[in-house]
């Protein structure tokens, strides 16, 4: 098989394809390692995937900071800390919040060993010209891509590679999705209502983030929303100071109506809020590490036009993650569902079944599996990001949650576990939680 984007997704897609006897063609547009922008937050749901994978072991001797808990403020100032349970901590069972640019690269490096060790190849700077088709309207597949290595203007020759089955996990801008989507099935790829965008910067010596256990911290400020700011600390310098992830994100369609520049509103928070402006006194911006991003979330569609969250799927071809639309609407956090896709891609898939091509059939099963196991959560995190545009719930929220310890417990439990975060997608057990 062939996967585009060697991103988390796509090392997971490719990882788990080659532990399953596949030979995998894992072909990468940039040269690892390699930045990229995210709030750096890996939570605990891709704790298991990175174990499976032998990544875990790596990602512990690196520097890292380890989620020990979580604090929500509110528009009015308000904030509450939710910690994790001390067992999750020493167990290692809590998430990690590392840049990107490290953890993505020790999960390209680990796919890396397993296609090569099966048979398969890996390509850095391919950059992918065409999705090919085959066929037409009802007996369309994808069957490959065409790709230059170092782009266009490298003046290298096309190469044409083909495949049972193509794995998108190019990110939201992939070409393997948008050629399912829009190419073949006249679907949008792309919908503002649930594209969020996002901009972030590292910085050291910012106040309240010392020691040894920092929580990492949402802000939704009322000057931001219906977006959040987020600080989240993700390791220890050479110089022995913590470096700390600041960033801001906010639906595009809410960016738009509003004309809002992130990096700007940022700006005003660290520079001019009367309370975080006090703790960016002292502090420095890491030269040159601002930059933006996208987010496609998973958030329902309204009258979507075939599948939820949108259709990523067809005869050759799957998405994976960010691809597939698949970010949290409420936390941000896309790694833990770009690995959950690509572990049930992986399954659907049949080497010697589908050596003619990958059919519609098991295209469509696929995407049937992502929305029973992904949509109630993502159904509920697109409830939960409706409810904090409302200042005034989200003051009342936090007020009500600092009152009544309930509200706190089931907060801190969500944060590890499953069975809390059941509970969590239900609107009935929210509402019972804040008013009785």
């Amino acid at each position: 098989m062939i996967v585009v984007g060697g991103g988390p997704g796509g090392s997971a897609s490719a990882a788990y394809a080659a532990l399953a006897g596949n030979r995998v063609l894992l072909l990468e547009k940039a040269v690892y390692p390699r930045d990229k922008t995210c709030g750096d937050a890996v939570g605990g749901k891709s704790l298991k995937h990175v174990e499976e994978l032998g990544v875990k072991s790596m990602i512990e001797k690196m520097p890292h900071n380890r989620v020990t808990g979580i604090i929500f403020s509110s528009p009015n100032g308000e904030s509450i800390h939710c910690s994790l349970p001390d067992e999750e901590i020493e167990n290692k069972e809590a998430g990690y919040a590392l840049p990107r640019k490290e953890f993505d690269y020790v999960m390209f490096k680990r796919a890396t060993e397993l296609v090569t060790q099966n048979g398969g190849s890996v390509i850095q700077d391919f950059i992918v010209t065409d999705v090919n088709i085959d066929g037409e309207g009802d007996g369309e597949k994808i069957i490959g891509v065409t790709g230059i290595i170092g782009g266009k203007k490298s003046g290298n020759v096309p190469l044409n590679f083909t495949a049972p089955l193509t794995i998108g996990a190019g990110g939201y801008t992939c070409p393997v999705a948008k050629t399912i989507t829009e190419t073949c099935h006249n679907e949008k790829m792309r919908d503002d209502l649930h594209y969020c965008g996002a901009y972030r910067e590292y910085w050291v010596d910012v106040g309240g983030c010392e020691g040894d256990k920092i929580p990492i911290e949402i802000h939704f400020i009322k000057e931001v929303i219906p977006g959040y700011w987020w600080i989240f600390p993700v390791g220890v310098n050479d110089e022995g100071k913590t470096v700390v992830n600041v960033g801001i994100g906010m639906v595009i369609n809410e960016m738009n109506k509003q004309s809002v520049k992130l990096k700007k509103l940022q700006k005003w928070v660290i520079e001019e809020h009367p309370v975080f402006s006090k703790r960016f006194k002292n502090a420095t911006m890491i030269e040159k590490t601002g930059k933006g991003h996208q987010l496609p979330f998973g958030s329902p569609r309204k009258n979507a036009p075939s599948f939820q969250p949108r259709r990523s799927a067809m005869a050759g071809a799957i998405c994976v993650g960010d691809a597939a639309s698949l970010v949290d609407p409420f936390s941000g956090e896309g790694i833990g569902n770009a690995l959950v896709s690509s572990k049930i891609a992986i399954s659907h898939f049949d080497a010697e079944k589908h050596k003619d091509g990958f059919p519609n059939s098991e295209a469509e099963a696929y995407m049937v599996e992502l929305w029973d196991t992904l949509g109630p959560e993502l159904t509920n995190s697109f409830k939960m990001q409706k409810m904090v545009r409302k200042t005034w719930l989200m003051n009342w929220i936090i007020k009500k949650a600092n009152k009544k310890p309930a509200i706190k417990d089931m907060l801190e439990q969500s944060l590890s576990s499953k069975e809390a975060q059941e509970e969590m997608k239900s609107t009935w057990n929210l509402l019972k939680l804040l008013l009785f």
